[in-house]
């Protein structure tokens, strides 16, 4: 019986999977513009005007330099959130991660992000 029930859930759940750790540039392809690629990194630019939001998404390790600041709400899939602030001109180490994102301020956001690649990939 348990079977049963579960069957019907599965679409769901695979759905549900299928939203995390995907691409930016697949799942939000009008904030994302890929500047550079090759086999070492990726170089993505990236805008988010005030108010806008992008669904869960993930990113490898890399550096965000950012262009224009703003404040950003990010949630993960654990279901935390936090506000960030960034400074025109910061750059930031990002580790893995996915998340969601929404511009919670009064600007774009603006910011160049380097994706570092595993090598030999």
């Amino acid at each position: 019986m348990k079977t049963i029930i579960l069957i019907p859930l599965l679409p769901a759940i695979c759905i549900a999977a299928s939203t995390f750790g995907q691409d930016p540039v697949t799942t939000s392809p009008q904030f994302y513009k890929v500047l550079l690629e090759n086999e070492r990194v990726r170089v993505l630019e990236y805008r988010l005007k005030p108010g806008e939001k992008e669904p869960m998404h993930s990113h490898p390790a890399g550096v965000v330099y950012v262009l224009g600041g703003g404040t950003l709400k990010f949630s993960y899939p654990d279901g935390r959130t936090e506000e960030k602030t960034a400074a025109s001109g910061e750059t930031i180490w990002r580790d893995p991660v996915t998340h969601a994102v929404e511009n919670t301020g009064n600007s774009e956001a603006h910011a160049i992000a380097i994706e570092l690649k595993q090598s030999g990939k």
